[in-house]
C-alpha cells in the first residue's frame, strides 16, 4: 500500500511537471525525462532478491521506451537486433530438445525472481501467462500468439532431421533472446538474462517441437 501511495504521488508530481512544460519557461523534454526517472527510482527499494538495478535500462530498452509504443527508426531496430543476435549461444552439446514433460512444468511455473522468492528457488518460464500452448490448458494469456501445434504447423516431424534445423535454431534463439528477431519484443530474454538455464530451455524446446508433446497433437 505504501508503494502504491508513493507511485500515485509520483504520478501526480510528474503530471504537474508535465503541465508546467506547456508554459514557455517550462522544462525541456530531457529534463522531464530525468525527473521521471528520479521519481520512479524514489518509489522503489531493494527487497529480497529484487534490487533497484532492475530499473536500469540497456540500449535496447532505452530505445524502445523512447519510441513511446512505436517502432524505433529502422537503423536503430537493425542495430538492436544485430547486437542481441550475437548473444545467442547454441546448446553446448548440440542437443536442442530435452523432455517435453519437464518443459510443461516450466511453462506452468511462475516461480522465481520476485522479492518473496529465495535466490535458490528454481525459476519457471511462466509461459502460459502470455501464450496458449496446449489444448488441455484452459487458463492462458493472450499477450503473445498461440503456440498450440507450434511444431506441427511448421512441418517438424523429425526434430533431428536437416529439414527441421532452421526452425529448431530459430526457436532456440527466440527463447534465448527474442530481441534478436524483434527489437522491442516484450518476451523475456530467458537465456540471455539467465532466467532459464540451458537445460530448462531444452525442455521448453521439446514442449514446442517434439511430435509427441501435447502441443503438437
Amino acid at each position: 500500500m505504501k508503494s502504491f501511495r508513493m507511485l500515485a504521488g509520483a504520478a501526480a508530481a510528474l503530471a504537474l511537471t508535465a503541465g508546467l512544460a506547456g508554459c514557455a519557461s517550462g522544462p525541456a523534454p530531457e529534463e522531464l525525462d530525468q525527473e521521471a526517472v528520479r521519481i520512479i527510482r524514489s518509489a522503489f527499494r531493494d527487497e529480497g532478491i529484487a534490487k533497484v538495478d532492475r530499473l536500469d535500462q540497456d540500449a535496447a530498452n532505452e530505445a524502445c521506451s523512447r519510441a513511446l509504443g512505436k517502432e524505433p527508426a529502422p537503423e536503430v531496430v537493425k542495430a538492436i537486433e544485430a547486437a542481441n543476435l550475437k548473444t545467442i549461444r547454441p546448446p553446448g552439446d548440440g542437443k536442442y530438445l530435452g523432455d517435453w514433460r519437464e518443459g510443461e512444468k516450466i511453462a506452468q511455473s511462475g516461480r522465481g525472481l520476485t522479492f518473496t522468492d529465495d535466490a535458490r528457488v528454481v525459476n519457471g518460464g511462466n509461459c502460459y501467462n502470455c501464450h496458449q500452448i496446449s489444448r488441455q490448458e484452459i487458463s492462458f494469456g493472450t499477450i503473445g500468439p498461440s503456440l498450440y501445434q507450434y511444431g506441427r504447423l511448421r512441418g517438424v516431424t523429425d526434430p533431428d532431421s536437416p529439414a527441421a534445423r532452421p526452425i529448431i535454431e530459430y526457436t532456440w534463439g527466440k527463447l534465448w533472446n527474442a530481441r534478436a528477431y524483434n527489437a522491442c519484443s516484450h518476451m523475456p530474454r530467458a537465456g540471455h538474462l539467465g532466467i532459464l538455464s540451458e537445460a530448462q530451455i531444452r525442455h521448453v524446446m521439446a514442449l514446442l517441437l517434439d511430435p509427441e508433446s501435447p502441443v503438437n497433437q
